[in-house]
């Protein structure tokens, strides 16, 4: 018997490595797609390409607190409506900023994610406009409960 690839508890911690960027206007981008995605009219709908819920996750946002360094949040998911607490800290470093982000599961019973706490993060990132060009993403599967076969496009 090996020991389990993932984090015992369903969350993803992650660290982006943005070129060229002030935290403080990552931090904004950052808190502007949050509200952006309040509500849940961007939760996706079955179709052809996606026969099954859920059909993706760039809805049911909350902004609950942000100071310079700090954005928490919360995600619930479309579908059961279960809730992730989401953090991004921030850290300027010459002309990067580093941001470390970190989504959990509220529910104490949660193991497996199909990657949602990772989509959590990054939905937010690429909604923000910053593309694979301008960062470095570091992260593996026993910091992210199912990166490597992660699905953002549902998750």
């Amino acid at each position: 018997a090996g020991l389990m690839p993932y984090p015992w508890h369903a969350s993803c911690q992650v660290d982006w490595f943005i070129n060229d960027q002030k935290c403080s206007a990552v931090k904004e981008k950052l808190v502007n797609q949050i509200n952006a995605w309040q509500g849940d009219s961007g939760c996706g709908q079955v179709s052809d390409t996606c026969p099954s819920m859920p059909c993706g996750q760039k809805c049911l946002y909350e902004l609950v607190s942000q100071s310079d360094q700090e954005i928490v949040a919360t995600h619930k998911t479309p579908v059961a409506r279960y809730i992730d607490d989401v953090t991004f800290t921030f850290e300027q470093t010459d002309s990067k900023c580093k941001v470390q982000g970190y989504s959990t599961s509220q529910l104490w019973y949660a193991v497996l994610d199909f990657g949602t706490n990772y989509c959590n993060l990054r939905n937010l990132l690429d909604g923000a406009g910053f593309t694979e060009e301008q960062f470095v993403e570091v992260t593996e599967d026993s910091k992210c409960t199912q990166y490597t076969s992660r699905d953002c496009s549902r998750y």
